[in-house]
C-alpha cells in the first residue's frame, strides 16, 4: 500500500495528575522534515522523539505539537532568594535616606523585584514521562499513518485511472505508427524518383535512402519504452511502500519519451494521441508529488 504525505493524528494521555496531548500534521516535501514544538521541560526528550516518529514516516514536512501538565508535585516550585531580598531592601532605604522620602516599602514593593520570587522546577521522573510521552507519540503517530494509508488508496486508485487511459493512447499510437511509416516511405520514394527523373540511380540505393531515411520518424522503440514506464509505475504502486521518489523519476522518464513521440510525428491523431499521453503524464507526476 503507498501512503499520501497528508496526514493529521492527535492523541491525548492521562495518567493520574499527568496529561499528555501529541499532534501531527503533514505537507509533502522531497525529504522528511521534523518541526517539533513542545514545552521547555520536555527538551531534554527531542532526539529521541524524532527517533521514535522516524520508526513511522519516511517523507513530508512534519509539524509535531507536544503538550505536558503535570499537577502531581507542585511543591517547591516557587522560590524565594533571602539575600536577594535584602540587597534591593538596603538599595531602597539608602534612597529614602539620601533624598529624604517616607519609607513606604511593602511585600508587595519586594515580591516585584527582579528574582526575588521565581519558579523552580521539581526533580523529574524522566524514565517514567518518557513512557508516557513515548505511548502518546506512538498512538498519535498510528493514526497519523491510518489517515496517510486512507488517503494514500485514493491516489493509488486515481493513478491506477490515469495509467489505464495512457495505455489506451499508447495501444492506438501502437497500432497507427506502422500505417504512418509505410505510408511515409511510400510518399518519400515517389518524391525521390519524381526528383531523380531519368537519372540513373539503382533501386536499391533509392529504397536504402528512403528507408533510412523513413526511421528518423519511427518511434516504435520510444512506445516499448514507454509502455514499459507505465506498467512499471503501476506495479511499483501495487508492491506498496515508500515509492514517491521511484515514481518521481519513471513520471520524468514517461515525459521524455512521450515528447519525443511528438516531435518525431507527422500524423494529426497520432499528435491528438500524444498530447492526451502529455497531458495525463503532467496529472500522474502531480499526483505523485503526493505520495510518501
Amino acid at each position: 500500500m503507498v501512503k499520501s504525505m497528508t496526514g493529521f493524528g492527535r492523541y491525548e494521555l492521562t495518567d493520574g495528575d499527568r496529561k499528555i496531548s501529541v499532534e501531527l500534521k503533514s505537507v509533502n516535501h522531497r525529504y522528511l522534515d521534523l518541526s517539533i514544538k513542545m514545552p521547555k521541560n520536555l527538551s531534554q526528550f527531542e532526539s529521541a522523539i524524532r527517533a521514535e516518529l522516524k520508526k513511522f514516516i519516511e517523507r513530508g514536512k512534519v509539524d509535531v505539537y507536544i503538550s505536558w501538565e503535570d499537577h502531581s508535585n507542585t511543591a517547591g516550585l516557587v522560590r524565594y532568594d533571602h539575600d536577594l531580598a535584602a540587597e534591593y531592601l538596603k538599595a531602597m532605604r539608602r534612597i529614602g535616606e539620601d533624598f529624604g522620602l517616607d519609607d513606604d516599602i511593602r511585600i508587595s514593593t519586594l515580591s516585584r523585584c527582579p528574582d526575588v520570587i521565581s519558579l523552580g522546577e521539581t526533580e523529574q521522573d524522566e524514565e517514567a514521562i518518557w513512557h508516557l510521552l513515548c505511548e502518546a507519540i506512538d498512538r498519535a503517530a498510528g493514526k497519523f499513518v491510518d489517515a496517510r494509508v486512507s488517503e494514500g488508496a485514493n491516489l493509488q486508485s486515481d493513478l491506477e485511472d490515469k495509467l489505464a487511459g495512457m495505455l489506451k493512447n499508447v495501444d492506438f499510437i501502437t497500432e497507427r505508427s506502422p500505417v504512418i511509416v509505410a505510408e511515409y516511405k511510400k510518399g518519400l520514394e515517389a518524391k525521390v524518383r519524381d526528383l531523380l527523373g531519368d537519372t540513373s540511380l539503382e533501386e536499391s540505393r533509392i529504397l536504402m535512402e528512403v528507408t533510412l531515411y523513413a526511421d528518423k520518424i519511427c518511434i516504435d522503440e520510444e512506445l516499448v519504452r514507454l509502455r514499459s514506464h507505465i506498467e512499471t509505475v503501476r506495479d511499483t504502486l501495487r508492491a506498496g511502500g515508500a515509492v514517491g521518489r521511484k515514481l518521481d523519476f519513471i513520471a520524468q522518464e514517461m515525459n521524455r519519451e512521450a515528447n519525443t513521440i511528438l516531435s518525431k510525428t507527422n500524423d494529426l491523431e497520432v499528435s491528438d494521441h500524444a498530447i492526451e499521453l502529455k497531458t495525463d503524464i503532467e496529472k500522474v507526476r502531480e499526483q505523485i508529488q503526493n505520495i510518501e
